[in-house]
């Protein structure tokens, strides 16, 4: 596998995480949960002033990138920041970048 092929395939691995992070209503959710800690929907909604479907759209994205994750507590749904996972998918793509 070449050079090029090695970066596009960390890329690729990095898809979700780039396209969550694109976007500055997402960076504002993982701020809010970041500082406030864990919320479920409403709370959310309330803090960063978008509809709450919007809201559900945008933990969606988050969750699917591994930034997010979601604690089921009776019967509310509570989100909070996952950076592990995230963290571990950007520090393979910046390895591979740098040493392909």
């Amino acid at each position: 596998m070449g050079k090029a092929d090695e970066i596009t395939k960390a890329t690729r691995d990095c898809t979700e995480i780039f396209l969550a992070l694109g976007d500055h209503r997402r960076q504002d959710i993982l701020l809010l949960l970041e500082t406030q800690g864990p919320m479920n929907v409403l709370e959310i909604t309330k803090n960063i002033g978008l509809s709450r479907p919007t809201i559900s759209h945008h933990l969606r994205v988050l969750k699917a990138a591994g930034l997010v994750t979601m604690e089921r507590k009776s019967k509310e749904n509570f989100y909070f920041t996952n950076w592990e996972e995230g963290r571990v998918k950007l520090l393979e793509f910046m390895h591979r970048v740098l040493n392909a």
